[in-house]
C-alpha cells in the first residue's frame, strides 16, 4: 500500500482557554473521499483550517504527502481549497477567479492559462461561463466554479467546506456526483466538512466524528457502518437524526 496522503499526529486545537480537540491522530489515504463530521461547535471548521495551513495547531502536526506541514505562504500549494459558499472574488469574472492561482504560481503564458481555465470549467460543467460574474451564477454553479478554482494547479488533494450546504436536493445530488466523478476520474483525494447526511452516505468512504464534550475523535470509519452499528449516543443521534433523549 502507498503511504497516506495526509497524516495528522496528536493534534490539539483551540484558542485561549478554549480547547476543541486534544491529541487527535488519523490518516487520509490517497484517492479517497474523507469527511470531518460532528455536531455544531465540535471544531470541524477549526480542524479544516489547521489541515489547510490557515491556522497553526496548539500542539501536534499535520503532514501532506510526507513533505511537512501545509502552508499557504511559502511556495506553490500542493492542494486546493473550496471555501464555504464558494468565496469567489466578486470583482473578477469566473474565468479570472480560476486563473488567479495559475497567474500567481506559474510562469505560463496567457494563452496557456486561458486554455487551462476553459478545461477546468469544462470539467465541472461550466463550459462557456468564464466571462460571467459570480453574481450571475446560481448557488450550485458558484460552488462548481470554486471547485474549478481549487483544481487550477492540478493538485492531488482538495479540501471542500460544506460543498452541498444550502443547495436544493437536485443541485446537491449533482454536486455529489461531480465530486465522486472527479475523485474517481482524476485519482483525487477529497477532504470535506459537511453535515448533509445524503451527501455523507452517497460519497464519503471514511470519516472522523468529532465530539465537543470529550474534545476527541469519538468514532471513525465508514459512515454507513457507524450509522448502523455504533452504540455511542452522540454518533447514533447524528447519523440517524434522532433527539439526544431517544434510545439508539
Amino acid at each position: 500500500m502507498s503511504a497516506p496522503l495526509v497524516t495528522v499526529t496528536e493534534l490539539s486545537l483551540g484558542w485561549g482557554e478554549t480547547v476543541l480537540l486534544e491529541d487527535a491522530s488519523f490518516e487520509i489515504e490517497r484517492g479517497e473521499i474523507f469527511a470531518v463530521l460532528g455536531a455544531s461547535g465540535c471544531g470541524k471548521s477549526t480542524l479544516l483550517r489547521a489541515l489547510t495551513g490557515l491556522d497553526p495547531p496548539r500542539h501536534g502536526r499535520v503532514e501532506i504527502a510526507g513533505t511537512g506541514a501545509p502552508t499557504l505562504s511559502v511556495g506553490r500549494p500542493s492542494y486546493g481549497v473550496m471555501f464555504q459558499a464558494g468565496a469567489l472574488f466578486g470583482s473578477m469574472t469566473v474565468g479570472e477567479n480560476v486563473a488567479l492561482a495559475l497567474e500567481t504560481w506559474t510562469d505560463l503564458p496567457a494563452a496557456a492559462i486561458a486554455a487551462i481555465v476553459r478545461a477546468r470549467l469544462r470539467l465541472v460543467g461550466l463550459e462557456g461561463c468564464a466571462h460571467l460574474a459570480p453574481s450571475a451564477l446560481s448557488g450550485g454553479m458558484r460552488k462548481r466554479a470554486a471547485i474549478a478554482r481549487a483544481l487550477a494547479l492540478e493538485p492531488p488533494l482538495i479540501f471542500l467546506d460544506e460543498p452541498s450546504s444550502g443547495l436544493d436536493p437536485v443541485s446537491a445530488f449533482e454536486l455529489d456526483l461531480l465530486i465522486r466523478t472527479l475523485s474517481e476520474g482524476l485519482g483525487l483525494t477529497v477532504v470535506l466538512v459537511t453535515h448533509e447526511l445524503p451527501s455523507i452516505f452517497a460519497i464519503v468512504q471514511r470519516c472522523v466524528f468529532l465530539d465537543r464534550a470529550s474534545r476527541s475523535i469519538l468514532a471513525r470509519g465508514d459512515p454507513r457502518v457507524l450509522r448502523d452499528t455504533c452504540p455511542l449516543p452522540a454518533v447514533h443521534h447524528f447519523f440517524n437524526r434522532t433527539s439526544p433523549g431517544s434510545s439508539p
